[in-house]
């Protein structure tokens, strides 16, 4: 088991959670000892994954990213990234935080509906990462236990 995952505890705020979904976006399709060895270079990148700061990152920090070979540079999941923040903002506004939000969506039948949900929402969230994001955020999500090897 990876040691980002919070299966028994809940996440401290939405800070960290904004964290394990760019962390899960930036594995899809990578090694994850790939991520583990960058993801200290990711969080100086990203500010600690402070949601307020990364909303606010422009068309220079895209660049600044990009050019950064300390972490993966895919203009894409750095994008995702920044809009991600923004829905992360509007969340906030709405429900006053991603946990609280997260009860709102349909849980039944292994959390189909909010996958889906949540798979819209988020940019580059696709229904597997979703399913091991939820998971590392201490859902009681089920899934296939290779995908976290």
């Amino acid at each position: 088991m990876t040691n980002w995952f919070l299966r028994d505890k809940k996440p401290l705020n939405d800070d960290t959670i904004f964290e394990n979904l760019t962390r899960v976006i930036f594995q899809g399709g990578l090694n994850w000892k790939i991520i583990d060895n960058k993801w200290p270079n990711f969080q100086k990148a990203f500010v600690d994954f402070s949601i307020d700061d990364v909303a606010n990152f422009t068309e220079d920090d895209v660049v600044r990213l990009m050019e950064d070979a300390s972490i993966v540079r895919n203009s894409q999941k750095i994008e995702s990234t920044i809009y991600n923040a923004k829905e992360f903002l509007k969340i906030k506004e709405e429900f006053g935080s991603f946990l609280d939000y997260l009860k709102t969506l349909d849980k039944s039948n292994n959390y189909e509906s909010a996958v889906k949900i949540l798979s819209k929402r988020f940019k580059r969230l696709g229904p597997k990462s979703c399913h091991i994001f939820l998971y590392s955020i201490g859902e009681d999500i089920k899934h296939d236990k290779e995908v976290l090897q």
